[in-house]
């Protein structure tokens, strides 16, 4: 018996995507950009490669499915296309400046740039699984590892703001503050190589507030000095709170670096950084009341619910698990999100609700960031999202920055 058309859609189109996703670096980057006929290019090299992706994988795919799929190059193609079509943050096709997304994570910085007139024009970031949110949302599959020359090689020629919230574990507290002699520190030295070659008007920057007191305060002497004496850029740097300037209860305290270029932004010495706003948002506006998954209450017989069931009493906190103790956030606000906060040890967030003393789903922990409701969470590992989620941006933060940036544009 023949299954139904949804079904068999449905199974396909599947089957299309997790293909292109796994695809190598930076195919399925170059498929998904090109098929939604959404980014910008500067010559006909990248159209050649998708067409020739674009038959192989069509080739592989019934291959893969000799007589079980019977649909022709045409169907497989249009799956795809409407596929991507349907991403709920396609680029603007009116739009009043350019960027691109480096270390894009799953794109809290496109979100903001966005919706505040900005196109992407190139994305690029290596995790796997965070690719996948990030096509889920916004119909592209970013391309790969930046410190290859073949995927800096796809980076437009001109583009107006830089954005990158490039790794922080290396100036992290929570991590081992190794700084520039940890790899993921020398990633900075990426960014300066775009720079130097495409010299956007302004590179928007984001990292951790220790970037500004690791190793008494060299590393952030010599990111600052390469933009504005090396690169000639005029740089403006503040360390802001979530829960000060997005009206989003998390502790969450992040430095972010605005650069540009005088020689093409002649109103630069106006720009200043948002003010702060009053808090008004309540952290149970942002948890759900309803019963969740059992998977994330912790058991009556479990080794930790005795030490959480005597500190944990207050349904107006969220409170902070710290592997053998819970801890209170005086300021009744979340705390910061961390990416390790998925595996059950160190600094997990943990709630007091009707139905017993849970951890914050990861949709919820997805608001503490000021991702929309209508942001996808493709079905990964919970600890994929949790990771996710606590290596973004603070979505609005990013939003109000860009729209400063935007007004001296």
């Amino acid at each position: 018996m023949k299954e139904p058309k949804s079904l068999y859609i449905n199974r396909l189109e599947k089957l299309i995507i997790d293909h292109i996703l796994n695809q190598s670096d930076n195919v399925s980057a170059i498929l998904t950009h090109n098929i939604s006929g959404l980014k910008e290019r500067n010559n006909d090299i990248v159209d050649d490669e998708a067409k020739k992706y674009l038959v192989k994988t069509i080739s592989d795919i019934q291959q893969i499915n000799s007589g079980v799929i019977d649909e022709n190059k045409d169907n497989i193609e249009t799956i795809l296309f409407n596929k991507i079509s349907e991403a709920p943050f396609l680029s603007h096709n009116n739009y009043i400046f350019t960027f691109i997304d480096l270390f894009a994570g799953i794109g809290g910085f496109r979100l903001a740039m966005q919706n505040n007139g900005g196109k992407c024009t190139y994305s690029s970031e290596w995790d796997k699984f965070a690719k996948k949110t990030y096509f889920e949302n916004f119909g592209e599959v970013p391309f790969g590892d930046i410190t290859k020359k073949e995927t800096k090689n796809y980076i437009p020629l001109t583009f107006d703001v830089l954005c990158a919230g490039f790794p922080c574990q290396a100036f992290s507290i929570a991590g081992n503050r190794k700084g520039f002699s940890d790899t993921r520190g020398t990633l900075f030295f990426e960014i300066e190589e775009v720079i130097n070659k495409h010299r956007p008007k302004v590179v928007f920057l984001e990292n951790v507030k220790n970037l500004v007191s690791h190793d008494n305060g060299k590393t952030f002497k010599i990111i600052y000095e390469i933009l504005s004496k090396k690169l000639g850029y005029k740089v403006y740097h503040k360390v802001m709170n979530t829960m000060d300037y997005a009206n989003i209860p998390q502790n969450r305290e992040r430095i972010f670096i605005v650069a540009f270029d005088p020689a093409q932004v002649i109103n630069w010495q106006k720009f200043t950084f948002p003010e702060k706003i009053k808090l008004d948002v309540r952290i149970r506006d942002l948890i759900y009341s309803d019963k969740q998954d059992d998977r994330y209450y912790y058991k009556q017989d479990s080794i930790y619910y005795n030490k959480l069931i005597s500190s944990v009493i207050s349904k107006e906190t969220v409170y902070q698990w710290r592997r053998v103790y819970a801890r209170e956030n005086k300021s009744n606000v979340c705390p910061t999100l961390t990416a390790n906060m998925g595996t059950g040890g160190h600094n997990v967030p943990i709630i007091l609700d009707d139905y017993g003393i849970r951890k914050l789903t990861p949709r919820e922990c997805f608001l503490f960031q000021g991702f929309p409701n209508k942001f996808r969470l493709p079905k990964i590992a919970n600890s994929k999202l949790y990771t996710q989620v606590g290596n973004s941006v603070t979505m609005p933060l990013i939003e109000r920055i860009a729209k400063k940036i935007v007004e001296v544009l």
